[in-house]
């Protein structure tokens, strides 16, 4: 079993900056492929973004390409997810997954086999 802890969320003003931070408990679980997923309220989860176990690959929604980076220290076993220019429709709790097996992050949930409990980012307007 691997743990998934994030951190770094919060009550922001639209147009600033966040990084939130996953940890994971497994050192081999730095090898597979992690995502972020958001839900707002009333919504259903979505896919923002998700990096291969190389961190050569990357890949974001619409919505938050140009705005967001994802990251990954593997030496760390961390994932990053830089958030820049945040606006109130970023407002949702965000939580990290990793795949069991695969090393391409994919925009599907039922690909990841662990979550973390998810951190709740507020933007204000």
């Amino acid at each position: 079993q691997v743990h998934l802890v994030e951190s770094g969320g919060g009550l922001v003003q639209a147009g600033d900056s966040r990084r939130l931070s996953c940890a994971a408990s497994d050192r081999t679980r730095s090898s597979n492929a992690v995502a972020w997923f958001r839900q707002a309220p009333g919504k259903e989860r979505e896919f923002v973004a998700g990096i291969s176990w190389s961190g050569m690959n990357t890949d974001y929604t619409d919505a938050v390409k140009g705005r967001f980076t994802i990251s990954r220290d593997n030496a760390q076993n961390t994932v990053y997810l830089q958030m820049n220019s945040l606006k109130p429709e970023d407002t949702a709790v965000y939580y990290c997954a990793a795949r069991n097996r695969g090393l391409m992050p994919r925009a599907d949930a039922y690909e990841y086999d662990f979550w973390g409990q998810g951190t709740q980012v507020t933007v204000s307007s």
